[in-house]
């Protein structure tokens, strides 16, 4: 059984998709922290990919930095 890498397409659209549900309050804060944790361990994973050419690490490494900031955001606001 083969397993299939996610496609950046479908990382960078869930971060978004994050983004926009707690910024428009449809999701729990604690639910946006849980999906943000695991899409930031799924994109460092693919970051540490040895075939991964040069040219696609910097876009998964600048949606890493998005994921990251994000869940700066959410935690200025889980700590009011």
């Amino acid at each position: 059984m083969s397993t299939q890498k996610p496609k950046f397409e479908h990382l960078d659209a869930a971060v978004n998709h994050i983004s926009e549900l707690i910024e428009g309050q449809g999701i729990a804060l604690s639910a946006a922290k849980g999906i943000l944790y695991s899409l930031t361990e799924t994109i460092g994973s693919m970051i540490g990919d040895v075939d991964l050419p040069a040219h696609v690490r910097s876009g998964y490494e600048g949606l890493l930095e998005t994921a990251r900031e994000l869940n700066l955001r959410l935690d200025k606001h889980v700590d009011r």
